[in-house]
């Protein structure tokens, strides 16, 4: 078992004395004192009761989060001892941790510098769920930092992350493919993710996770990110239900979420157009494709467009007696839909979305109008655009 930090007590007040006047101008409180006085004891469950003050104190306070930085180095050293005992201790300190890492940059970064990353890793392989758990969290937390990015994804953190995807409970799930997305913005770390073949995983997670969820917009993050690589394109096309998973979230997810699905299957589309169209086609991705032509953001609107041109029966641009317009290359693509129940779901999205567009097109003309041509005081104009609008 190791020993406690040597520093004294007061020598801990006079520091975080010293830290507020720089960091934060009002002086710690009493409470916050006594946190820092009690993590510093040698005394096992003084210090459990310090790390709950702190956890406490740290929930909702930015200001606290700040003057109880110099509790960091003890905390971390609450996570190293290992014993049969010590899984209070242990639990504890974590959550205290996990609360002075939530939105304060300085303290994730001084967190991982102190050493916390070995035990939090080995929390991971834990048969204890709980502390698993608690440890996936930290790592979702830590990992939303730039700098701690490469750092955790060198110590090893990523296939136990993966395994806690596959294997973990419910939450920890959740978490692991949280943290998996903030890692995998480094270009080395999602390297690591490739290697672990993660996709049946995340696949069988965004299946039963609600589509307009967070979780299903950072599965489908690490999807569209996957997609890049041949590797993550066999997987998700192998996995059995990978690719309606993805279209549900395009069609029922949030912005963002519609986004990254909708990124993943041009990734594939745009990757082997004749290994990947049919295969997207029987999913049914039409009305969503058509939907997000009209209601999602500049990129996805893009996106989806350029998506439908590549399922279309010809990639080729048509002649000039056939303008190639968004509706000519959905009723192409319709025309080759087997089902009477998707094809005609498709052509009433399909109806919608003309609908759609030749209202934005008279609204734009006639604000292009109220612009550019003088009106008489008595003519009704906001009567007429509040009808345009009202449609």
């Amino acid at each position: 078992m190791n020993s406690p930090p040597s520093s004294s007590s007061s020598s801990a007040l006079t520091h975080s004395s010293s830290s507020s006047n720089t960091d934060t101008p009002p002086s710690p409180s009493a409470a916050v004192c006594r946190a820092l006085l009690l993590i510093q004891s040698d005394d096992w469950s003084m210090k459990i009761e310090a790390a709950k003050e702190i956890r406490r104190l740290t929930k909702t306070s930015q200001r606290c989060r700040r003057q109880l930085a110099d509790a960091v180095k003890p905390l971390v050293w609450m996570l190293r001892v290992g014993d049969d005992d010590s899984v209070e201790l242990n639990e504890s300190a974590l959550l205290a941790l996990l609360n002075l890492a939530v939105k304060d940059e300085k303290n994730k970064i001084s967190i991982v510098e102190a050493g916390a990353l070995e035990p939090i890793i080995s929390f991971l392989q834990s048969q204890n769920s709980i502390l698993q758990e608690y440890a996936t969290a930290s790592l979702l937390t830590l990992s939303a930092s730039t700098i701690n990015k490469p750092v955790i994804g060198a110590c090893g953190a990523i296939p136990l992350l993966v395994e806690i995807l596959r294997n973990g409970n419910a939450q920890a799930k959740v978490d692991s493919v949280k943290a998996l997305s903030n890692l995998s913005t480094h270009s080395d770390n999602l390297d690591i993710i490739l290697k672990t073949n993660p996709i049946p995983a995340i696949a069988s997670l965004l299946k039963t996770c609600k589509k307009s969820s967070k979780t299903a917009e950072k599965c489908c993050a690490l999807i569209e990110s996957l997609a890049g690589f041949d590797e993550g394109r066999i997987a998700l096309t192998s996995e059995e239900g990978g690719i309606l998973a993805v279209i549900e979230v395009l069609e029922n997810g949030c912005l963002q979420s519609r986004e990254h699905a909708v990124g993943a299957l041009l990734t594939l589309c745009q990757s082997d157009r004749c290994k990947y169209r049919e295969p997207i086609l029987r999913e049914g991705v039409i009305p969503g494709l058509l939907e997000l032509t009209v209601q999602g953001t500049p990129k996805s609107q893009s996106k989806a467009q350029t998506l439908l041109r590549l399922l279309r029966d010809t990639p080729y641009p048509r002649s000039e007696f056939q303008p190639d317009t968004l509706e000519n290359i959905v009723c192409n693509i319709i025309s080759q839909i087997d089902g009477d129940e998707q094809s005609g779901k498709a052509k009433k999205m399909l109806a919608e979305m003309v609908q759609v567009s030749m209202e934005q097109s008279l609204r734009h003309l006639q604000q292009r109008a109220l612009v550019c041509t003088p009106t008489p005081k008595d003519l009704p104009i906001s009567s007429c655009t509040s009808e345009v609008s009202s449609k």
